[in-house]
């Protein structure tokens, strides 16, 4: 393990990192560093700067600075430009497959098969539907016309979160760029490196200024961003908690925000469904990336015909799922981000007792041989939850799945919609007139029939109540990162 480990820190391109600001890699003005650990094995792998205000003014003044020249850009050098991101990033995709797996602790298989071909999916999306991107026109009358043509936004200040780096990364920078804005962004503290080589990319390709990386505490250079008056424009994900601060200080500026926040999605099984496949995903759809993912299938809503016998094979397949050293490629499920999270998580699962749920399976750290340096959670099945439960209502961003019996449809979207989250969520069933009545009754702004985790760039993705504003992916993002200007026209010679 030690041997495999020190062959995937050669990858790392230099023991510290500088920010990017208008295409020169600087050190914070403070000249402050934060560190960056493994959080599989403890080990340390690189330094980086830490940012502050000062270093966030520096890189918005360079991100206006390139505005001007930016947004008058035409669609079709704007799409050869993120190919060409495409094509890089496509081009060290196992690189950075390995450098996402030492700096999250997910699973290389997960990164070689999800994070990097869905980043650079993103880059060649927008590249192809920027052209058909078009303004509009309108005959009022005969002697009058309007136009409606969409500018950029400005200066978009961007808050990715620790669970997928460069993912988040990519659903923000993509359509941002291809919109013709330019870019002050903050990757998560616990996991920088990924978004900084995509930084180094992209400074081979885009003009200065055009996409600026500070990194530092979300708490400071996050902060800093959303006090900016330079900034047109804020997205973030992240939890609901902090998104209620960043929506009051884009509101108390009246600038637009994109967030894409926590959720408790319901993931519902019906006892026609393909049983079989519908055990295989339930279980996928809490233990992907460990459980650290927003749309997370983490209430488990089982049909009283199928409940027993679905439980005891979804049982069998948590009992069998291999949690280890996520630089192997057998590994299914690797580390929690941080010991924080990982304590954060073995504290609901204690509350899960006090409330009177039972541990069906798993439930505690994992300890031993290749476990007792990392955050390993053992994939954990709680029964006898009631949906008032607070693990049953609170977001615990961990492999911690909440299962409920139901009788009737009516009850189940009853309890599924009985949450301040509305991200996602699925329905199992072969009753296709059943499958869309659910999918149109739960209150989300995703729902996923006979699937579930499936991110395509062309769909849009984003939650209604406490799960956020607005969407990301699909060209709609385009809309979303302009502003609208109509031009009015009479040739009225009185």
């Amino acid at each position: 393990m030690k041997k495999l480990h020190d062959i995937a820190k050669e990858l790392l391109p230099a023991k510290s990192y500088k920010m990017l600001i208008n295409g020169e890699w600087v050190d914070s003005v403070s000249k402050n560093t934060l560190q960056s650990y493994n959080p599989a094995t403890g080990e340390w792998l690189t330094e980086y700067a830490a940012g502050n205000a000062e270093d966030v003014g520096l890189a918005v003044n360079a991100a206006q600075k390139a505005l001007p020249t930016w947004g008058k850009t035409s669609a079709a050098e704007r799409q050869s430009l993120l190919l060409k991101i495409a094509d890089l990033l496509e081009a060290e995709a196992e690189r950075f497959s390995v450098l996402e797996t030492l700096d999250a602790g997910k699973t290389l298989a997960l990164c070689r098969n999800f994070d990097i071909p869905f980043s650079i999916d993103h880059f060649r999306y927008f590249a192809g539907v920027i052209r058909a991107h078009s303004d509009t026109s309108d005959v009022i009358d005969n002697e009058t016309l309007s136009l409606v043509i969409r500018e950029p936004i400005g200066v978009i200040g961007q808050i990715i979160p620790w669970n997928f780096p460069l993912l988040m990364a990519a659903w923000k920078i993509a359509p941002a760029l291809a919109a013709g804005n330019t870019i002050v962004i903050n990757p998560a503290s616990l996991t920088p490196i990924t978004l900084l080589e995509l930084g180094r990319i992209m400074n081979q390709v885009l003009p200065p200024g055009v996409v600026n990386i500070v990194t530092g505490r979300g708490s400071i250079v996050g902060q800093a961003i959303l006090d900016h008056q330079g900034i047109n424009k804020v997205a973030f994900t992240g939890s609901t908690e902090i998104g209620y601060n960043v929506a009051a200080a884009a509101a108390k500026r009246l600038i637009p925000a994109t967030l894409e926040l926590g959720g408790k999605s319901a993931n519902i099984v019906f006892p026609d469904a393909n049983l079989k496949k519908a055990v295989k995903y339930a279980a996928n759809a809490i233990l992907l990336n460990q459980g650290q993912a927003c749309e997370s299938g983490a209430r488990l809503f089982l049909h009283k015909e199928i409940h027993d016998e679905f439980l005891q094979s979804l049982k069998r397949v948590f009992e069998s799922v291999n949690v280890g050293d996520p630089m192997l490629i057998e590994t299914e499920m690797g580390s929690q981000v941080s010991e924080e999270q990982m304590n954060t998580i073995l504290g609901y699962i204690d509350l899960a007792k006090q409330e009177g749920a039972t541990i069906l399976t798993g439930g505690k750290r994992m300890t031993g041989e290749g476990y007792d340096d990392g955050f390993f959670i053992q994939p954990t099945i709680l029964t006898h939850v009631t949906n008032n439960m607070r693990v049953a209502q609170e977001e615990i961003f961990g492999p911690v799945l909440c299962v409920i019996p139901f009788s009737h449809e009516e009850d189940v979207v009853e309890m599924a919609n009985d949450s301040e989250y509305g991200l996602a969520g699925a329905v199992w069933t072969q009753d296709i007139n059943r499958a869309l009545r659910v999918a149109k009754a739960v209150k989300t702004g995703r729902m996923w029939i006979n699937t579930y985790h499936e991110l395509p760039a062309h769909a849009p993705f984003g939650g209604y109540k406490k799960s956020g504003l607005g969407r990301e992916t699909h060209k709609m993002m385009l809309d979303a990162y302009t502003e609208v200007k109509n031009i009015y026209i009479s040739t009225k010679e009185e």
